[in-house]
């Protein structure tokens, strides 16, 4: 067992991706605390408790693990949630952040509760657990984190929130790899496509549909999306990066889904253009015969205006 001594958390576990993430790592040895507030899709309050069902699973397979039902915008609880796995378990090895929500509407019609309730959950609910979970990790000198971020880094049409979270976890990953390379503690970022109740839904398949018909979405888009696989093919590269053998793997960003992984150049830089003169400074009009011809070449604009 590749995770046999050491112990972590999973927030988010109770259901979907991370579910499976959590069964996995503590099939692999490790004990886990089960994070889940049990809120719904849009982070409304329910009465379900999908976290103890996590663990009465993980525990009749002869698995250690402990429910946890704080949520992760909260700063206070997120310092108790690493202090419960460091009691129950006598320390914390790994983190992993998919714990989320949506709220989903174009800019214009978003709301700013709308967008603050997203960022609290994505960027700093990944920001509240790192930084308490670190704390414990320098002084052990190890640990790993594997932060959830989404394609949607990209952009994503009527996710103008969640896009900006997730492209904000990017950037919070490959920081904390700077800050804590040296402690032995690697962090990474995770973009998964898996149907879980987040991703695939009566409403965001007539979503799909809609930018199907309105050319947003090509049909092989389309057809890719409604064949998602499940959430169970995530979890093995997951734990994968939880495991003290990906040591050397750290600030990288991976895509997974079935059978497919693959990492991203994220910020590398592409074409460039220079200035051989003492001021160095492009003019306006330098820039507008230059920039079409050399930076921009053979690249479209990805969201072109309508025909009038």
């Amino acid at each position: 067992m590749n995770m046999e001594g050491r112990a972590g958390i999973v927030t988010g576990a109770g259901r979907g991706i991370g579910r499976e993430v959590a069964l996995l790592l503590a099939k692999e040895g490790a004990s886990v605390v089960v994070n889940d507030p049990g809120v719904g899709r849009g982070g409304e309050a329910t009465e379900e408790r999908p976290a103890d069902a996590v663990v009465s699973e993980i525990q009749a397979a002869g698995g250690k693990a402990v429910a946890n039902t704080n949520s992760v915008t909260d700063y206070a609880n997120a310092g108790r949630m690493v202090a419960e796995c460091v009691e129950n378990f006598g320390r914390i090895d790994f983190l992993v952040n998919v714990a989320g929500m949506l709220r989903e509407r174009m800019i214009w019609n978003m709301t700013e509760e709308d967008f603050d309730e997203v960022i609290n959950v994505h960027l700093k609910g990944h920001w509240n657990m790192c930084h308490h979970a670190i704390k414990v990790m320098r002084g052990q000198r190890y640990g790993r984190i594997v932060n959830f971020s989404s394609d949607a880094f990209k952009g994503s049409v009527g996710q103008c929130n969640y896009a900006a979270a997730k492209a904000g976890i990017i950037g919070l990953t490959r920081t904390i790899t700077r800050e804590c390379g040296r402690y032995g503690i690697t962090a990474n970022a995770m973009c998964p496509m898996a149907a879980t109740r987040m991703t695939v839904n009566d409403a965001v398949i007539a979503g799909w549909k809609r930018r199907l018909e309105r050319g947003l979405l090509t049909q092989a888009q389309y057809e890719s999306r409604m064949a998602m696989p499940g959430p169970e093919f995530i979890a093995p590269m997951v734990v994968y990066l939880c495991t003290e053998d990906s040591g050397d793997v750290n600030g990288q960003l991976f895509h997974a889904e079935r059978s497919l992984i693959h990492t991203y150049q994220y910020g590398e830089e592409a074409r460039s253009i220079y200035k051989y003169t003492d001021e160095g400074m492009f003019t306006v009009d330098e820039l507008i015969e230059t920039v079409p011809a050399s930076l921009m070449e053979g690249i479209p604009n990805i969201a072109p205006p309508e025909d009038s």
